[in-house]
């Protein structure tokens, strides 16, 4: 804190010797006539010549004085040039005035351009203004921020920092722009709803409350876009869209802001498979006319750093149940903390793919010097059970790292695959899941596919059931005493108060081992009725409802619907889920679609969940310019 203070009062030192001059270096104007990495672009493809005069301002992101002359590097959006000042060129004032420039400042030059000696494009000045003295020294990664704490809140010094970051952001606006050129060209209107709402609906969630003074009452921050619009489709807008932020009091997490960019659009006359296409087409657009490509590489720098941490807490319980305290043993376990950290993503440019193999070399390397270690001396520490554990946790960290080993490839070539939710939970909790008893799918989801439903004591007497199961199948007892297991489950959760709907327990295996592993951009289609109210049912299986969820990189890029528009049927789904709460119906959206809405189909694309797909980043704050963070 001194040395930043010290800092602080030399700039301010220069500030007062500069006026002190005349020299007011905070300006009101300078009007540059060319960008300063657009310059030296056209510079080195010789549209500009040498000796070509131009004018140009940034950010001063480098300073080297070399007595009679100084070299700065200035950078605005476009790019950087390097500056070169003379003391016989400019004279003794203006000089001794460029000796006062800091790291940080902004300034106007006008100069000549020439190449250095090195044949770096330069600028030979002639004249330069102080447009805006920076009084605070630039972060100390001036060459790449890393406090994840400072980038995320104060994110200016992010983007002066990190050339990476303003790409991403660069890149989002540029996604964004190629979403409403996609919808234009497809003659969809772009329309405004209100923020403020006096009941918050077309979602589940739990939204921000405020008042409004004029009116003396209160009002949410929208959860969702979605029932304004369907009053749109009522009024005759047929094609709409809307990019717009919508406000969920909920979680925080690397998936989750509680404020959030959404679009949604709505195409009357369609259904969920025209969404379908209007989905594929658009982030294949977006992605092509972006990125220039429909493969997308991404890093797993998070899983590989976990997987690393992982190894290390391993070896060190090797070492501890094996021989603790032995010389050869705690060498390497400090090898391995050097040798972990050295391999953190991020360090260097290696991919975080190619940390992960030496990563499991590592882990080689560490399971041979303990395994000759003990055939060669014996267990010290740990019994034999302790340090069959220990290995264990060794094996399972090499396993990860190998499976992170492959570059991750997400391929948005069309055409993407479609498959129906029931398939697809078939596939991984049984072909016959939707036939057996509420009972036995709680049961197989706990002690067979070892999902945690969140609700302790029914966790607790599901567990023991399965505990009773295997001591019945152990002893080698017949179909007789597994049933009598399950009735004596199906009493005991009659007297559970709290546990999820039958219909979460399925959705719990699709969210938590099925989701994860779509990759590659996958429609799941046709979703149980109870998830989505606001959707028309499916004409096959009425316990489906006309669905898709996009599923790209192991998340929902975007839900669509066929939409709801009997006004009859809407209510009753409307009235079952405000659970007889009058005050959370609608009425006015039901009123409009009284006067007939015509058939469509819906989507809703995160536009922050989009961009973290397209940009390779692992975590939602790395594409919100200023995420969600508790006041300092």
């Amino acid at each position: 804190m001194e040395d930043t203070n010290s800092l602080i009062e030399q700039r301010k030192a220069k500030l007062k010797s500069l006026e002190a001059k005349g020299i007011f270096p905070f300006q009101n104007k300078f009007t540059p006539d060319i960008g300063a990495g657009e310059a030296r672009a056209k510079f080195e493809t010789g549209e500009l010549a040498e000796h070509a005069k131009v004018s140009v301002a940034g950010r001063i992101t480098a300073h080297r004085d070399m007595g009679k002359s100084m070299f700065i590097d200035v950078r605005d959006q476009s790019g950087r040039i390097q500056i070169y000042a003379q003391k016989n060129a400019l004279g003794d004032d203006l000089f001794h005035a460029f000796t006062h420039l800091d790291l940080g400042d902004f300034v106007g030059v006008t100069g000549t351009l020439f190449r250095t000696k090195t044949n770096e494009p330069s600028i030979k000045i002639e004249a330069f203004t102080i447009l805006a003295k920076a009084l605070r020294p630039p972060p100390a990664k001036w060459h790449g921020l890393e406090d994840t704490e400072i980038r995320y809140r104060q994110r200016y010094l992010d983007l002066i920092a990190n050339e990476d970051v303003r790409k991403i952001f660069k890149q989002r606006s540029d996604i964004v722009h190629e979403i409403r050129q996609f919808f234009h060209s497809r003659g969809y209107m772009e329309v405004e709803t209100p923020t403020m709402q006096g009941i918050p609906g077309g979602a589940a969630a739990q939204p921000f409350k405020t008042f409004h003074n004029a009116l003396g009452c209160e009002f949410y921050l929208r959860i969702a876009l979605e029932l304004y619009h369907k009053r749109l489709l009522v009024g005759g807008i047929d094609k709409l869209f809307e990019i717009g932020k919508n406000f969920r009091n909920e979680g925080l997490s690397r998936r989750h802001n509680p404020e959030f960019t959404m679009l949604e659009a709505y195409c009357a006359f369609g259904d969920y498979a025209t969404m379908m296409e209007t989905v594929e087409s658009l982030i294949t657009t977006v992605a092509q006319k972006v990125l220039g490509t429909l493969v997308i590489k991404h890093e797993r720098t998070a899983e590989v750093i976990s997987a690393l941490n992982n190894l290390y807490t391993a070896v060190n319980k090797c070492v501890y149940v094996v021989d603790v305290g032995n010389p050869e043993l705690e060498k390497l376990a400090s090898h391995v903390l050097n040798e972990t950290h050295h391999l953190y993503p991020g360090h260097d440019a290696e991919p975080s793919h190619v940390k992960a193999g030496k990563g499991v070399a590592l882990a080689l390397e560490s399971a041979c010097t303990l395994s000759a270690h003990l055939s060669k001396t014996g267990r010290d520490s740990g019994s034999t059970q302790d340090i069959q554990n220990a290995f264990n946790a060794l094996d399972s960290a090499r396993y990860a790292l190998e499976r992170l080993q492959e570059p991750k490839e997400i391929d948005l070539k069309p055409s993407w695959r479609r498959v129906k939710y029931k398939d697809l939970i078939r596939e991984k909790a049984g072909a016959d899941w939707f036939e057996i008893t509420r009972e036995e799918r709680l049961f197989r989801a706990v002690n067979q596919l070892d999902i945690d439903l969140g609700y302790s004591a029914l966790m607790d007497i599901v567990r023991r059931s399965g505990q009773s199961l295997r001591a019945a199948n152990s002893k080698g007892l017949g179909e007789t005493e597994k049933i009598e297991v399950l009735q004596k489950l199906s009493k005991q959760l009659d007297l559970v108060q709290a546990m999820p709907e039958d219909f979460e327990v399925t959705g719990a295996v699709f969210e938590k081992l099925i989701e994860p592993t779509l990759i590659n951009p996958t429609f799941v289609t046709h979703l149980p009725k109870e998830l989505v109210p606001l959707a028309k049912l499916s004409p096959d299986d009425p316990t489906t409802v006309e669905v898709f969820e996009c599923c790209i990189n192991g998340q929902e890029i975007s839900p669509g619907y066929t939409e709801q528009n009997d006004p009859i049927a809407q209510r009753t789904t409307l009235e079952h889920q405000a659970g007889g709460e009058q005050q959370k119906l609608d009425e006015d959206f039901l009123i409009a679609l009284e006067h007939g809405m015509p058939p469509a189909g819906g989507i809703g694309i995160g536009i922050d969940r989009l961009c973290m797909m397209l940009l390779g980043q692992e975590s939602i704050r790395d594409v919100i310019l200023f995420p969600q963070l508790k006041p300092k």
